[in-house]
């Protein structure tokens, strides 16, 4: 790799992705709000706090098995809202589109924002319209900004894991990289996967409301969850011990990544969200997780712990274990 230009890696939401954040980005702009790196950042205002987050999705295909890339820049910019405590309100949506896209297509994803938008009870509120040449862009990409309310005196996740917390998963991990990957490449799967792409407004709530402590939570996107909990437990003295009999991975899904020797562990989720709470009320928040839409198959997938601090680490189905490090590469470009 070129260190001097920017690779599809640098995309990845891994090793090279916080190093352009941290080498680059994070000089030129002094905030300790931006330094935090979280989903999205608190604000304090008049009468209370706010949160505010932004997000640009360039899926390819724009169309996939469960969604579109209407429905992700939605659930997406949702999600990240969610995951910190704010009740979702307003969001913005950006069109960059290229020459000769389809008005029927455009019609589609303008569709599915609307009916997205509307089951994660928010408001499209302001935006904006680009239409470059043919060649230059990819189909179409949105941004999209979101705002949010943080409740008066309401939990908000602290975000630095506790020892002797458990690690939950609010679903199966993977299904929306296999989704994207499948259509992408014309895989023909004996049975079908589709994407989990989901507004997680409320299965984040229910954590909050129903677990006794939750020291971290959020959504898992680019680079899974193994390089999601890499990010947070970096540098401490708190590590994750996680149990791959325990990971919801569906068989379609857990196939494809045989075939194309992809790990479960880092495929990119967009309804999915992984939180550490209090061991004393992880089966309980599980159980009622369950219960509702898209939680079936929320689990338990392991503990935080001090004797892999600053470390993620996996026992196996065989019973031995690996260290799972933060995805270094790209396993499947423009996924988000």
């Amino acid at each position: 790799m070129n260190e001097q230009r920017i690779s599809l890696a640098h995309g990845s939401g891994g090793v090279l992705s916080r190093r352009l954040l941290e080498d680059k980005i994070l000089s030129y702009f002094d905030s300790p709000l931006l330094a935090t790196l979280g989903d999205s950042a608190h604000l304090d205002v008049a009468g209370g706090q706010l949160a505010f987050t932004t997000d640009t999705y360039v899926v390819d295909p724009p169309f996939f098995p469960g969604g579109d890339i209407g429905k992700l820049a939605v659930c997406g910019t949702v999600n990240d809202l969610a995951v910190t405590g704010a009740e979702p309100k307003f969001i913005s949506c950006a069109l960059v589109i290229e020459e000769g896209f389809a008005l029927d297509d455009l019609d589609r994803i303008l569709d599915s924002m609307q009916k997205t938008a509307q089951e994660a009870d928010v408001e499209v509120v302001t935006g904006d319209t680009k239409v470059v040449p043919k060649g230059k862009g990819g189909d179409i990409y949105i941004n999209t900004a979101g705002l949010g309310i943080v409740p008066e005196n309401g939990p908000v996740p602290a975000g630095q894991p506790e020892v002797g917390h458990s690690v939950i998963v609010s679903g199966s991990l993977g299904d929306h990289q296999a989704a994207v990957l499948a259509r992408r490449e014309g895989l023909n799967l004996e049975t079908s996967v589709e994407s989990d792409c989901a507004p997680l407004t409320n299965i984040a709530r229910a954590v909050l409301e129903h677990a006794g402590e939750v020291s971290f939570m959020r959504d898992v996107t680019r680079g899974g969850l193994a390089t999601v909990l890499n990010e947070v437990v970096s540098g401490g003295e708190a590590g994750a011990l996680l149990y791959e009999k325990d990971m919801p991975v569906k068989p379609a899904v857990r196939s494809l990544c045989e075939i194309l020797g992809l790990d479960p562990f880092y495929m990119a989720c967009e309804g999915r969200l992984v939180a550490t709470i209090d061991e004393g009320s992880a089966e309980s928040v599980c159980q009622t997780i369950q219960q509702m839409e898209d939680g079936a198959e929320c689990a338990i997938v392991g503990q935080i712990n001090d004797r892999y601090p600053g470390k993620v680490a996996c026992e196996t189905a065989f019973g031995t274990r690996r260290l799972l490090q933060m995805l270094s590469g790209e396993q499947l470009p423009r996924i988000c």
